[in-house]
């Protein structure tokens, strides 16, 4: 991954002297969202500058572990407006993990009203919005902790690296990356695990805090999902499961534990296609992976107004459960018949 000298000096020169920074997520925020952000603000903030992170809403509690994340403001339980106001007063919006600010949600509407604030990208998502005044948009790399990673070793260069900060890092590329076992695992990837290990980061910790953390209603309820809700298309080679909020609150559900659902049918050696339909207040979250050439960012696209990456992407549905499957068994019939899955 070659990230541009052209763009390294036009964000070095976006912090030449102390800034006011704000460090902003997507919805739903993953390991990835939050440890490049809080990485990456551990940095700034050894450098002078003032860094807030901000979250549209909660992450999952088994990622609450993570070093610094206290700092991080989750907007949808700021009663105190502390968001708002960082971002009015911000020199600098940094966007980490997202393609467009509209997947900050009512957040968004808050940097929108900042007109003097410079907006930086960093990200590892197709098709980036336009307005940003430095990009750093690399669909190829397999996290945004590792574009992160890159430009701060390209900036500050390795002794920048501290365990707190190899930790963060590390947290982000083993989620986007199943614990590296999905696609674009490099070796500049493995190079820069290796500089992070240098570190002195307890790998076998992090594993066991990040995969090993869940609780026994989330146990109960990927049981349930997996017998009861999968169900299975074009000669059992495309699945589906749904959950509803009643379906969850029998399980005590918590924000997160669901995460990894979606990614269980593709265990099975003829699946190629996957999705997991949730119930949120007013929509359904639609999520969806895939392997190999079956590219679901185009599908979501075409069919739920969302997008991400080839294999693994998302969207929304504003219509009830029964009718969002309905209309995800009529378009994977009809992706089917374009030789697309």
């Amino acid at each position: 991954m070659n990230i541009s000298t052209e763009h390294i000096e036009q964000l070095q020169g976006l912090l030449n002297g102390p800034k006011k920074i704000v460090i902003v997520s997507h919805t739903n925020p993953d390991g990835d969202a939050l440890g490049s952000s809080l990485a990456l603000a551990e940095v700034l903030q050894q450098k002078g500058h003032s860094v807030t992170c901000i979250v549209p809403n909660r992450y999952p509690y088994y990622l609450k572990w993570i070093p610094s994340l206290e700092r991080v403001i989750v907007h949808s339980l700021d009663e105190e407006g502390r968001a708002e106001r960082a971002i009015g007063e911000a020199e600098i919006i940094i966007c980490a993990d997202m393609n467009a600010i509209s997947r900050l949600e009512n957040l968004g509407e808050a940097i929108k009203a900042n007109h003097s604030a410079k907006r930086v990208l960093i990200d590892h998502h197709l098709s980036p919005e336009e307005g940003f005044d430095v990009m750093f948009s690399h669909p190829e790399a397999s996290s945004t902790a590792f574009v992160v990673y890159c430009i701060l070793d390209a900036m500050y260069g390795k002794t920048v690296f501290t365990q707190t900060i190899a930790t963060q890092l590390y947290v982000g590329m083993i989620t986007d990356t199943g614990n590296f076992a999905f696609s674009a695992l490099t070796p500049e990837l493995f190079r820069a695990v290796a500089t992070l290990c240098e570190t002195g980061i307890d790998i076998p910790q992090i594993y066991n805090n990040v995969y090993n953390s869940f609780t026994e209603g989330r146990a109960r309820l990927f049981g349930y999902v997996i017998n009861r809700k999968m169900k299975t298309l074009i000669k059992g080679t495309v699945a589906y499961m749904s959950l509803t909020e009643e379906e969850m609150r029998r399980y005590w559900f918590q924000q997160g534990d669901n995460e990894g659902f979606v990614n269980y049918p593709l265990t099975v050696k003829k699946m190629r296609m996957s999705a997991m339909f949730t119930e949120q207040h007013g929509f359904i979250r639609v999520s969806l992976r895939s392997r190999g050439e079956v590219d679901v960012n185009t599908f979501a696209r075409r069919y739920f107004n969302g997008g991400g990456h080839r294999n693994a992407a998302g969207g929304k549905s504003f219509v009830s459960m029964d009718e969002t499957i309905r209309h995800y068994i009529e378009s994977v019939n009809e992706y089917h018949e374009e030789g697309l899955v």
